[in-house]
């Protein structure tokens, strides 16, 4: 996570193909073409998808099913897109002054894909984006279903909000640069529009909600056990755990606030208001902030969220022949996991690119920041993959042999690295969305 950004003095070259309306647009149109990938290939492994998430299930065989009627809505988003770029390109001939006169082509683009999320008209699945619009209403404000609600869901809508934390920001420079007197939305970004804090805000507006989010499981657990009999009288940890896995998911998000914090000062901050902090000091405060959450979010990734014991010990009491994994694995191959352990590290550090003295900028240019965000987009694809799988296995048991928690899966137990309990959805009570 980096939030440093294009010092270019002139539009440069990518911007003149691909200004940055254009690029949020594209980082959108994938990531809807990448969440019907993700339905079809769970379909294909008997993996349920709407049934985990409590979406309403297909009630005839002639309706279409759930990735084909997403690859539509991408379908629907993509044509306008390519024939919206290919009237600019054909009219701006990466002109300078041609590029910024022709900024409302882009923007017209932006507000027709707004258009189609936002408002359910007829014969674009009204009452799937109708149900989407709630559950991002409700995960917008750091609210979380009960379990038998969609808090699965929620979750993994939440998630992919962090992921887009920097596309949402990019999305609301280019509409504060149109809007601006004497702005275009195609100059060069201005990541200072509305004020040197509200685009950091923004970006730290995802990592908020899930923060809250944790607290609100957090409470929830707490209060169930409070509910159900005194704390002091046990003499064994409850099956759910006592919560303190939210505590430490919630330290996770707010790991993330003093590494957008570092960024923005760097940035935005010149010496006159440094308020007497050298530069070096900067950096190697985000330097310690951004490994750090590195760090933690990896662990985070493999040992929590895909459930496998890398980061476990191995008692011999486990004796299944997948190391470092689990017993059972959806997916088969284990050599499919090792992959995504290893992609999964190197994109979580993607930002490690800007110690090199040959790509220290490149965060500093518009197509290393396109760069970095594909990257995440691409990041959070692989992960939703294994965080579905890690969800199905646990509510199956294990292959399908009754419910189960992913603590009888082998991979979370009482030696875990950092915390014991797992289970959190039998300590649900029956409160509330959120806090």
């Amino acid at each position: 996570m980096d939030g440093d950004p294009a010092v270019e003095p002139q539009l440069d070259s990518f911007s003149l193909t691909l200004p940055l309306p254009y690029r949020v647009a594209l980082l959108v149109v994938l990531g809807v073409w990448a969440w019907g990938a993700n339905l079809h290939y769970l379909s294909k492994a008997k993996i349920d998808v709407p049934q985990l998430i409590h979406y309403p299930p297909r009630l005839q065989r002639t309706e279409p099913p759930h990735y084909l009627t997403t690859y539509r809505l991408a379908l629907i988003l993509t044509l306008p897109f390519t024939i919206s770029l290919l009237l600019f390109w054909a009219l701006s001939h990466r002109s300078p002054s041609l590029v910024i006169y022709y900024d409302f082509l882009p923007i017209t683009l932006l507000v027709y894909i707004l258009f189609i999320f936002f408002l359910p008209v007829p014969r674009f699945s009204p009452s799937g984006r109708r149900r989407f619009l709630h559950t991002l209403k409700r995960v917008s404000l750091g609210g979380l279903a009960l379990a038998h609600d969609g808090k699965f869901g929620d979750i993994l809508l939440a998630d992919v909000l962090t992921s887009y934390a920097k596309v949402i920001a990019d999305l609301f420079v280019a509409l504060c640069m149109f809007f601006r007197r004497d702005g275009s939305a195609t100059a060069r970004p201005d990541r200072a529009c509305g004020g040197i804090y509200l685009v950091p805000l923004l970006i730290a507006a995802p990592s908020l909600i899930r923060f809250r989010q944790c607290m609100t499981e957090y409470l929830r657990v707490r209060a169930s056990l409070s509910s159900s009999s005194s704390l002091s009288s046990r003499t064994t940890p409850p099956a759910s755990g006592y919560g303190y896995q939210h505590l430490a998911n919630a330290a996770k998000y707010l790991s993330a606030f003093p590494v957008i914090v570092f960024s923005a000062l760097q940035r935005d901050l010149g010496p006159e208001h440094a308020h007497g902090i050298a530069p070096t000091t900067l950096y190697r405060c985000w330097l310690c902030a951004v490994l750090f959450n590195s760090l933690f979010s990896f662990y985070w990734d493999v040992a929590r969220d895909w459930d496998l014991s890398l980061f476990s010990p191995a008692p011999s009491s486990r004796t299944h022949h997948h190391r470092l994994l689990r017993p059972y694995l959806a997916f088969g191959a284990p050599g499919l996991y090792y992959l995504a352990i290893l992609v999964d590290f190197i994109l979580r550090f993607s930002w490690s690119l800007k110690l090199s003295p040959h790509l220290a900028h490149v965060a500093d240019f518009e197509s290393g920041i396109f760069a970095l965000e594909l990257l995440e987009v691409a990041r959070r694809w692989l992960w939703i993959f294994f965080r579905v799988e890690t969800e199905w296995v646990r509510q199956s048991g294990g292959g399908g042999s009754g419910s189960g928690s992913g603590a009888r899966l082998g991979a979370i137990g009482q030696e875990d690295v950092l915390l014991g309990d797992y289970g959190e959805d039998g300590a649900e009570g029956e409160e509330g969305e959120g806090l």
